[in-house]
C-alpha cells in the first residue's frame, strides 16, 4: 500500500505541477535599475542630446525624475512631438517609474537661455 500511495502522491504532485505551470503566468524580466546616470545615457545614446540634466525628485525612491534635455533632433519640433521622442526613447524606463518631467531644448534655445555653453554636454546631475 505504502507504494501505491506513493505512486499516487507522485501522480498526484506532477499533475499540480503541470496544472500550477499552464496557469501560471509567464516569467518577466526584473526591471532595470532607473538612475540619473541611465537616463542620461540612454538619452545621450538615443536622441544625439548634447546636455542632459537628469533630477530624481522622489524623495530617494528613485520614482520620479526632472529632466533638462538637448538635442538636435528637437529641431522644428513642436513641444509635444519633442516629449513623443523622448518618451519613445526611455519607454521600458517611463513604465517603471512613477513621474517623468521632461523640459527639450534644441541647441540654439539652451544658448539663447544663456546655458549653452560650458552647460557640460551630456552630463547627468543637479
Amino acid at each position: 500500500m505504502a507504494a501505491a500511495a506513493a505512486g499516487t502522491t507522485s501522480t498526484s504532485s506532477s499533475t499540480t505541477t503541470a496544472t500550477a505551470t499552464t496557469n501560471a503566468p509567464a516569467p518577466t524580466a526584473a526591471p532595470p535599475l532607473i538612475t540619473p546616470s541611465s537616463l542620461s545615457q540612454t538619452l545621450t545614446d538615443k536622441l544625439q542630446a548634447t546636455h542632459t540634466s537628469i533630477e530624481d525628485i522622489s524623495g530617494g525612491c528613485g520614482q520620479a525624475f526632472a529632466a533638462t534635455i538637448v538635442s538636435p533632433l528637437f529641431e522644428l519640433k513642436n513641444t509635444l512631438a519633442r516629449h513623443r521622442m523622448v518618451n519613445g526613447a526611455l519607454r521600458a524606463e517611463i513604465a517603471a517609474i512613477h513621474a517623468w518631467t521632461p523640459r527639450c531644448f534644441t541647441p540654439a534655445e539652451w544658448a539663447s537661455r544663456g546655458e549653452g555653453e560650458g552647460g557640460g554636454g551630456g552630463a547627468a546631475g543637479s
